[in-house]
């Protein structure tokens, strides 16, 4: 008898860069959205970068926010 323990998955980590102007969270939200249309089992995100681009009209404006993730999602047992 086998038993499936959450600590005996296999994950595959892939990197993602999300992007919005309107803040860091919407990237986040947009980069895992689109990932999760052709991606399965998706689990798990760590931020592993924040960067961003000024405005070129404002100085003192963000004009896009770009987060870089690290996706971590299961292999699937073999059938």
């Amino acid at each position: 008898m086998t038993t499936d323990r959450p600590t005996e998955h296999v994950y595959k980590v892939e990197e993602i860069v999300g992007s919005s102007t309107t803040s860091i969270e919407d990237a986040i939200t947009r980069a895992l959205d689109r990932t999760a249309q052709t991606v399965r089992n998706l689990d798990w995100f760590e931020v592993r970068e924040i960067r961003g681009t000024v405005d070129a009209d404002a100085a003192s404006k963000v004009g896009w926010f770009q987060v870089k993730l690290g996706i971590g999602f299961r292999v699937e047992d073999p059938s």
